[in-house]
Parts: structure tokens; sequence; C-alpha cells
């Protein structure tokens, strides 16, 4: 899947899960820094590309996204994997508490933002024909429908004429019907 695909399931799930699983005592500043940890969180997975955006919002991130890529050696490998998610839900589990400061910003919030723009970004990666190493660095790939041929090619017609229209159709269902929900969660948010 492209990024602006990526961007857009990750923050459909977010909506979906906020819904599903309120947050506590959310505030303006952890609310602005969940959405765009969500967005990070999308990004995440593709760290081992050069071009990736994720790269674009660091300083130095062309020289970092160069080194990234060396070490990675190929897309979609060691991020796209169990293994690879587990060290990223380990590592973050471990720096946001240290980086962000919980009298303004909620680090489990913003954790488990990321999370679900990580995950999301895996499961709409399984969908490609390119499917993911989940066990890696084993060379199985996985994906759905298991046949290869029947899953999306990134960029083409489908993943831009359908999937990413379903994603906007789907946010506007899913908001519609949700509406006071969401609702009662925006006016929960204290400044």
């Amino acid at each position: 899947m492209t990024a602006r695909t990526h961007d857009a399931i990750a923050f459909a799930s977010l909506i979906s899960f906020s819904v599903i699983v309120p947050p506590d005592n959310l505030n303006l500043y952890t609310l602005f820094a969940a959405v765009i940890g969500n967005v990070v969180g999308a990004l995440v997975p593709d760290m081992d590309q050069a071009g990736n955006r994720l790269w674009d919002l660091l300083p130095a991130g062309d020289s970092l996204g160069k080194i990234f890529r060396r070490i990675f050696y190929k897309h979609r490998t060691i991020t796209h994997s169990l293994l690879g998610f587990v060290a990223i839900f380990k590592l973050l589990g471990w720096l946001l508490p240290k980086f962000l400061n919980p009298s303004f910003i909620d680090p489990n919030i913003v954790f488990t933002s990321i999370m679900v723009g990580y995950i999301s970004h895996l499961v709409a990666d399984s969908l490609t024909e390119e499917g993911l190493p989940l066990f890696f660095p084993f060379k199985l790939k996985v994906g759905f429908p298991p046949i290869s041929s029947w899953r999306i090619k990134t960029g083409g017609w489908f993943e831009n004429l359908v999937v990413l229209p379903a994603t906007g159709v789907y946010l506007v269902w899913f908001i519609s019907t949700f509406k006071e929900e969401l609702v009662s969660l925006l006016r929960s948010v204290s400044l």
C-alpha cells in the first residue's frame, strides 16, 4: 500500500479504536500527539525505505533513511514481522514515558495510537501481492487471501479506486453512526 492509503487506514483504525476503547483523561495535547503518533506509527514499518515520508519529518532524514536502508538491506523485512513489532513495542514502551511529560501528554494514549497505526500498516500490507514476512528471518510470506495473485497490487488501480475510497466511505459511515460517542469523546477533552 502507498503512504496515503496507510495514513487513511491508520486514521480510520484510530477513530474506530477510540470508540471501542475510549481513552480516559484525554487532553488537547494528548489528542494532538496521539493523531501525530498514529500517522508516525503507520509509517514506521516502512522505515526500511530511504524514500519513506517518515524520514522527511526528521532533521537529516535523508541521511538517516539511507543509513537505515543499508541496515535493513531491503524492503519488508524485520519491520514487517512479529519480531520487528515486538521490538518496536518494547522500544516505544520504554522510550515514550521518558520522552513525554505525563503532566501534559499521556504516554500510554500516544503509545496505543502509534501501535494502532503500526498494526493497521501490517494488516493493510498483508492484503498486497508481496504479503508480509511475519516470521522473519524465515522467508515465508503471509498474506490474505492466501493466493498472492488474488491480492492487491501496491499503488495499482484497485488500491487507488477501491481501497482508498472505501476507507473514506467507511470513515463517513462510522462517524455518522457513532457521532454521539465521538462528540462525547471530544467534549471530554480537557484543555
